[in-house]
């Protein structure tokens, strides 16, 4: 599953951040698994989690003794949305340097 149609006009990774904390939006991920599953750099994804943070977009709660990172309510897609496809016009903006 993807972040919501208005937060994917971000820097990229900041997007696949999105994406794969949509992905387990219920039981979060600790910056190991997103490191891994985004595939950067440490300091480029710790800038983007800053960023994502400082934005409200994403939320931080230790349990267990581990941190655990979850999206925002506000950016996972409801279930009836999931299956939309985008307008042209949609794919065009999103291709756009904004």
């Amino acid at each position: 599953m993807k972040a919501k149609r208005e937060y994917r006009r971000r820097p990229d990774i900041e997007v696949r951040v999105l994406d794969a904390l949509v992905d387990r939006s219920e039981d979060g991920m600790t910056v190991f698994e997103l490191r891994t599953q985004v595939d950067v750099a440490i300091d480029d994804l710790e800038d983007a989690l800053g960023n994502l943070k400082e934005d409200g977009l994403i939320n931080a709660e230790t349990k267990e003794r581990r941190t655990l990172i979850k999206p925002d309510e506000r950016v996972v897609p409801d279930p009836d949305e999931v299956g939309e496809e985008p307008s042209i016009v949609d794919r065009i903006i999103e291709r756009l340097p904004l």
